[in-house]
């Protein structure tokens, strides 16, 4: 969830690999489309960590948003219908959800990182991020630096995180459980200013316009749709799925609805 987390995963990649071969037999065996076993037959599970408008918010009593729309299309393509499973982000990035049956993929806005790639496997990139300060209107934040003697809140195993940890000499780091949180902490002033996914923050401003994105940081970010490691099946038909709405139409016509505008070449 900002470009999200990235917890030291190495030491739980053990633990996922004993789990995983406990709990090979929890699906139910049948399969879906094109030969692929689902946790579930005739569902597509897609673990995620609510709320991360617009990629994945509940509204309704329904959870829709960006990832939700593109997995549809996966789930189209299989003849099956996604189910959402909200679940920390702590278990989909170390890969424990899947290691357990809990779901058949992640869609959570997460960024592909080589300590990730280790517990699972992911998709082609489906979309570019990179970090951003979110503060109250006013507030000249311009650089990490500039928060010295204060306080920047960041969300629990997330890519800001890091990079906040790496660049925040002197600052005082806060972490919280979840965006929401962080948000309602910045724009209560419980903190100076938090970090996040540019794509959530911009987000967040259209409907707070007491707050502000003073600074984005060019980390190069990509999302990526998680699956179990070695499930090669269900990566491919992903990949295919995106490939598609990039090239009907589909993806950019998505992206506008969530962002307002089609993405940049």
């Amino acid at each position: 969830m900002s470009a999200r987390s990235a917890l030291p995963v190495i030491a739980v990649a053990t633990a996922v690999v004993v789990l995983a071969g406990c709990s090979s037999t929890k699906s139910d065996g049948k399969k879906g489309s094109g030969g692929l076993e689902l946790v579930s037959s005739g569902t597509l599970k897609t673990c995620t960590h609510l709320p991360y408008a617009p990629f994945q918010v509940k509204k309704d009593g329904k959870v829709v948003g960006f990832d939700v729309d593109l997995v549809d299309l996966v789930a189209k393509d299989l003849g099956v219908k996604q189910e959402i499973v909200n679940t920390p982000f702590e278990g989909i990035e170390t890969g424990q959800d899947f290691a357990i049956r809990k779901c058949d993929l992640a869609a959570a806005g997460m960024t592909i990182t080589s300590a990730r790639d280790k517990v699972m496997d992911f998709s082609d990139p489906y979309f570019n991020a990179t970090q951003a300060l979110l503060t109250k209107q006013g507030k000249p934040v311009k650089k990490i630096e500039d928060l010295k003697g204060k306080k920047l809140g960041y969300q629990k195993a997330t890519t800001g995180g890091i990079y906040a940890k790496k660049h925040g000499k002197g600052v005082e780091l806060v972490e919280f459980e979840d965006l929401g949180l962080l948000l309602t902490a910045v724009k209560s002033g419980q903190v100076a200013a938090g970090i996040n996914d540019n794509g959530v923050l911009f987000d967040y401003v259209k409907q707070n316009p007491d707050t502000k994105v003073t600074a984005e940081f060019n980390t190069g970010e990509h999302y990526g749709i998680g699956v179990r490691t070695g499930n090669d099946a269900l990566r491919k038909k992903i990949n295919a799925a995106i490939k598609k709405a990039k090239s009907d139409g589909s993806y950019d016509r998505i992206y506008k609805k969530w962002f307002g505008t089609t993405p940049q070449s």
